[in-house]
């Protein structure tokens, strides 16, 4: 049996947001649901009013941004940065930043920064395939069999049908920069 939940109080509410903050790097939304999950098991338990819970959970969001230890804008550099290096296509990592709860400014500005780096989708692309041995970097006793889904695989990762048939179709000495 699960312990019944304590009374989302302003301060364990802040306290909660630092121990997760600690653990894991997080945009305002992504704290927010954090915070609402415990206000919404206190009540369901009928320990807490959900309006007034709701309203300590923004003001605790608000002094947490004011200290600087929730800020969107940097969370959507270091994370589009870190998916970039993953190889990502440029739109899957605007897609995950969405889904992240990041706004379409930070989003926006996070997607300059990794432009600016100078790693382009075909750059990305051809890391995407020597990770995920696709095309020239897989088998290439099984290349010809598995041709289209290798492509399939790379249009998955958010890339572009055309760039993903000439990566899967080139030589891997061609891809090299």
């Amino acid at each position: 049996m699960r312990k019944p939940p304590k009374p989302p109080t302003p301060e364990r509410l802040e306290k909660a947001a630092l121990a997760y903050l600690e653990r894991y790097a997080a945009s305002r939304e992504g704290v927010r649901k954090v915070l609402m999950r415990r206000v919404e098991r206190a009540a369901r338990a009928g320990i807490a009013d959900r309006e007034t819970a709701a309203g300590a959970v923004e003001t605790v969001l608000a002094k947490l941004a004011a200290k600087g230890l929730l800020n969107d804008k940097l969370y959507a550099e270091g994370l589009a940065a870190s998916l970039a290096r993953r190889g990502l296509a440029r739109g899957r990592i605007a897609e995950r930043l969405k889904l992240k709860g990041v706004a379409r400014e930070e989003i926006s500005s996070a997607l300059g920064a990794v432009d600016e780096t100078g790693d382009d989708d075909r750059a990305r692309a051809i890391r995407w395939a020597k990770k995920k041995r696709l095309g020239p970097f897989g088998d290439p006793a099984k290349r010809a069999a598995r041709r289209m889904r290798d492509i399939a695989a790379l249009a998955r990762a958010g890339f572009e049908p055309e760039l993903a048939r000439k990566i899967v179709d080139s030589e891997a000495d061609a891809l090299e920069p």
